[in-house]
């Protein structure tokens, strides 16, 4: 079942996430706040970071980083 959200990136109404993409508070704001479309962008940009930076998922500050990024690449500079 799909589900339709008011999307914080984009500002529009669009199709939600089937599920939360992320663990915890984190993963369901991103559920309840953006959509489909946004999220596809996000991935897109954390490719970029990864290549980029050769980042290692498995190293702690590199996932600490790419949480941040992700914040402000959907909500801005707010911190949420």
């Amino acid at each position: 079942m799909t589900h339709t959200v008011h999307c914080q990136k984009l500002d529009k109404e669009a199709e939600g996430l089937n599920k939360p993409p992320y663990p915890g508070e984190l993963g369901q704001r991103i559920y309840d706040t953006i959509s489909q479309e946004a999220w596809a962008l996000w991935l897109g940009q954390q490719t970029m970071f990864i290549n980029e930076y050769r980042l290692s998922l498995i190293d702690a500050q590199a996932r600490e980083f790419l949480q941040n990024e992700m914040k402000k690449f959907l909500w801005g500079d707010e911190q949420g």
